[in-house]
């Protein structure tokens, strides 16, 4: 094992312990470019229950409506699809649809599709029993042991790109993994999408903060894999947030069209705080997210039916006595179970949930709400799971050191997927039957046949002896986490790119940035 120096403590020099990820045979039975759910999802409500869910999204669809603002196009697209549409100001109108309107639309929205990254091999499937883990999305700060918490740059995204690129339990690079501050507003996009295909040879998401960003990242992919490629396939998606409660604002709907008569893929989102822009009660707040990611997912068929949409839910609690939010709660975790359950009836991929914390470090805090979160995603069958590496702070800080924590739990969650299998061989009667009785199986057949493949190996906990523990300096999870994605950044090696193609995105972005000033709001 490598080490890493750390101050001196109890006046002796204490030790970071460098986990052994790269063991030869470490997992690597359960790497896989995507998860396909080898256990059954779990059905929390019943038919009756979700039927007056789905009632209550048709009422407020078709009796309060959706307010669309600043969207003329978007307006005559649901109008003349049947919706109606009552103008509220020049630039606003209230939009109302009847009941089974927007679920006739969708009909036409797959049920699954691929995503294609420029690596094939790991191109990723979203929709039925596919699982996609992709890191966390959208935080202002990072943050690490060291450094503490500061505002996010262009080098600290790029280090996240890495970081995800080189964990195997992840599948897909993310979108903006942070903000990088020290990039103009209207620029940045350029770099995040550049990084993310200079450092990463996975999916992607590209930028949504404006339809003409929109634009730029589906140019850039069509540099990447060519104008008929993209033409024909989903290589990048958008993920997109409604204003809640029930509004959707003419950015969010011009980047929707962008990506949908692109033929790119889509994430319908609506942030609901329960009590604040959404119902406090949970039956209430997933009545509100379905009505919202409906309509939203909705106008992507009206653009271009076929276009991939994900139906999407991001619920929380807040604290009723300071007002402020709280992730990694169980009652969000109740709401995933059952979007699960209306995703699967309307048969659209849902994205949910995630490694969810409020916490302020990556500690036990951190963890206990992560976990919380994530088995909700996974035992509710989200197909894509944004937010599975590095969420701490309620989504305003991304930290390093929770980033491979939560790679290390994602790889736990491969082999709680992969489910049990029962043969003759997993039944194992002759590993008992070989020494009998009293002997113990370390050195029978069955042992040495599956030893290496038998138990998921975690790549940063301490299951030593609390003696050797101590004796090497008493490192926590935290400490062990930040030698290691030093490790990790030291050691990496970017996935090869064209040069050719690599020259002509750094064109792009060049003749892009030079045709306007910086903006720095």
């Amino acid at each position: 094992m490598n080490e890493v120096l750390m101050p001196k403590t109890r006046g002796r020099r204490k030790r970071t312990q460098v986990s052994r990820t790269n063991v030869p045979g470490q997992n690597t039975h359960l790497r896989v470019p995507y998860i396909t759910r080898g256990i059954p999802t779990y059905d929390l409500l019943s038919n009756d229950a979700l039927g007056r869910i789905e009632a209550t999204a048709d009422r407020i669809l078709a009796e309060i409506g959706i307010e669309l603002r600043e969207d003329a196009d978007a307006m005559r697209l649901y109008r003349d699809a049947g919706a109606q549409v009552t103008e509220l100001t020049v630039e606003s109108w209230n939009v109302k649809f009847e009941p089974g309107m927007l679920r006739e639309i969708l009909k036409t929205a797959p049920a699954r599709f691929t995503q294609h990254a420029r690596n094939p091999a790991n191109t990723v499937e979203i929709g039925g029993d596919a699982m996609v883990f992709a890191p966390s999305y959208g935080s202002p700060f990072v943050m690490d042991l060291d450094n503490g918490r500061r505002y996010g740059t262009i080098a600290d995204f790029e280090n996240l790109v890495k970081l995800g690129q080189s964990s195997p339990w992840l599948h897909h690079s993310g979108g903006t993994i942070c903000e990088p501050t020290d990039v103009a507003v209207n620029k940045r996009h350029l770099d995040m999408v550049y990084a993310h295909i200079r450092f990463s040879d996975r999916a992607f998401l590209g930028s949504i903060t404006a339809p003409e960003r929109a634009a730029d990242s589906i140019e850039m992919c069509r540099i990447l894999f060519g104008k008929r490629f993209v033409d024909e396939n989903c290589v990048i998606m958008g993920n997109f947030n409604t204003t809640s409660p029930l509004v959707l604002d003419g950015v969010t709907t011009a980047g929707i069209r962008t990506y949908a008569e692109a033929g790119q893929g889509s994430i319908h989102l609506p942030f609901l705080l329960g009590g604040a822009v959404s119902p406090l009660t949970m039956a209430g707040s997933v009545a509100q997210g379905l009505a919202e990611s409906m309509a939203s997912c909705a106008l992507t068929q009206l653009v271009r039916p076929g276009a991939p949409a994900v139906l999407a839910a991001f619920m929380s609690t807040m604290s009723l006595r300071s007002g402020s939010p709280t992730f990694g709660t169980p009652e969000p975790a109740l709401g995933s179970l059952v979007m699960g359950q209306l995703a699967r009836r309307l048969n659209l991929p849902l994205r949910c949930a995630g490694n969810f914390s409020t916490s302020k470090r990556p500690d036990g805090q951190a963890m206990q709400q992560s976990m919380m979160s994530m088995m909700s995603a996974v035992q509710g069958g989200a197909n894509f799971i944004l937010h599975s590496a590095g969420f701490l702070d309620g989504l305003l800080s991304m930290s390093y050191e929770k980033f491979v924590m939560d790679c290390d739990m994602a790889g736990a969650l491969h082999a709680y997927l992969k489910g049990m299998e029962v043969t003759e061989d997993t039944l194992a009667f002759d590993a008992l039957a070989q020494n009998g009785p009293g002997e113990h199986l370390f050195s029978t057949d069955h042992t040495l046949r599956h030893y290496q493949t038998a138990y998921w190996d975690s790549a940063l906990n301490d299951d030593q002896p609390f003696e050797t523990w101590s004796e090497q300096g008493e490192i926590d999870s935290a400490q062990r986490a930040n030698a290691r994605w030093k490790e990790i950044l030291s050691t990496y090696e970017a996935p090869s790119l064209d040069s050719g193609i690599d020259e002509a995105l750094l064109d792009f972005m060049a003749r892009k940035k030079a045709s306007m000033p910086d903006a720095w709001y």
